[in-house]
């Protein structure tokens, strides 16, 4: 099928643009948000995309959380005559690469969420390694990742009530991917679910005025990553940045006696480079977290990622984070913020983490799935 996009210069197979270049059905394309007030309030805003050339699906969702309630708007199209628009519903992206401007508007809908933002990049993106892994023999991930550190400009309209979001004092992050996407099925309306065993990750993006670190971290034991990428962004007193390669992570955290599932209650990472001196970052975790089930990550209510839900549909719901049952079905994947402290720098950002039961350094948050 032809596009506006098959004139322009940047093809990769023979096939035309609404073509992958794989016919794997779990080839997608995400886009990621993330928005918080570095003053701590307890709001987070969560936005993302998904396309699905070979199910014929793009998919979407915007959240926001505010103190202990969480705000939820997903929604999915098929991809018809226009598959490389980014838009679903009222839920639209606009991207102007030169000038590292992304622009991010929902209208109003049932939700009660809308909002008119633009995310600005305030440090150099950054390219993840290679994720690509087998499973006995076949291929399970094979995935290409960018993260970017940002501030954002506009408002956020919550059941009435409006937010104005300024540079200075709104900072965030964003996140694209593409490749061969692992599926994760964690969804009580679609048994049977996933478990997961012997493992702790971090995906952690945090920032002070001068610095951003970005990080991903897996391993089997501790101290033994087998999958480690991330790189440290520092600015200088010319006006340039300059960047370092993370090489190792040393991780003492502790965790909060959480009853109804796995939380972060402080700790520090101690981080090696490619060169010059390690650096130590302590964490000061934030009560704000939003449970990204809320954007369909393993699966809500029968609703996964890329499934077709037909020419248009869109769902919302509000959570109460302190109800046990929503909490259960919620599970642990999320974006929980951060203070992050090093060198006399205080700043902010978020973590996601996860302890699978059998890994030995963290066996408390193992009564919580790790996903």
């Amino acid at each position: 099928m032809l596009t506006p996009q098959d004139d322009l210069p940047g093809h990769q197979t023979p096939g035309t643009f609404a073509q992958a270049g794989n016919d794997d059905l779990r080839f997608t394309e995400r886009w990621w948000y993330t928005a918080h007030p570095t003053d701590g309030r307890p709001l987070l805003i969560d936005v993302g995309f998904g396309y699905y050339p070979n199910r014929g699906v793009m998919d979407a969702f915007a959240g926001v959380t505010v103190g202990r309630r969480q705000h939820n708007f997903r929604a999915s199209r098929r991809l018809g005559q226009n598959p490389l628009d980014l838009e679903v519903g009222p839920l639209r992206l606009d991207i102007t690469p030169a000038k590292g401007l992304h622009r991010l508007r929902l209208q109003d809908n049932a939700s009660g969420l809308a909002f008119e933002l633009e995310f600005e990049a305030s440090l150099p993106a950054a390219q993840e390694k290679q994720s690509r892994r087998e499973r006995d023999g076949v291929l399970e991930e094979d995935l290409a990742r960018v993260t970017q550190f940002g501030r954002w400009r506009g408002w956020l309209q919550v059941n009435g009530e409006r937010h104005e979001l300024a540079s200075a004092d709104w900072w965030g992050q964003r996140d694209r991917s593409w490749g061969i996407r692992s599926e994760m099925r964690t969804d009580w309306a679609a048994p049977p679910m996933q478990t997961h065993k012997n493992f702790f990750w971090t995906w952690s993006m945090l920032q002070t005025a001068s610095l951003g670190v970005c990080l991903f971290l897996k391993e089997r034991e501790p101290g033994r990553p087998y999958y480690l990428s991330g790189a440290e962004f520092q600015r200088r007193a010319d006006g340039g940045v300059s960047r370092r390669e993370i090489t190792g992570v040393d991780h003492d955290l502790q965790w909060a006696d959480d009853p109804l599932g796995q939380t972060l209650a402080g700790g520090e990472l101690r981080l090696s480079f490619d060169h010059g001196a390690p650096r130590v970052l302590r964490l000061e975790p934030l009560p704000t977290r939003f449970y990204l089930k809320g954007g369909l990550y393993g699966g809500f209510g029968g609703w996964n990622h890329g499934e077709d839900k037909g020419a248009y549909a869109e769902a919302h719901d509000a959570w109460d984070l302190d109800d046990p049952l929503t909490r259960e079905r919620a599970r642990t994947l999320g974006d929980h913020v951060m203070r992050v402290h090093t060198d006399g720098e205080s700043g902010i950002g978020i973590s996601e983490y996860g302890v699978a039961a059998g890994y030995s350094k963290y066996p408390g948050p193992q009564k919580h799935p790790a996903l």
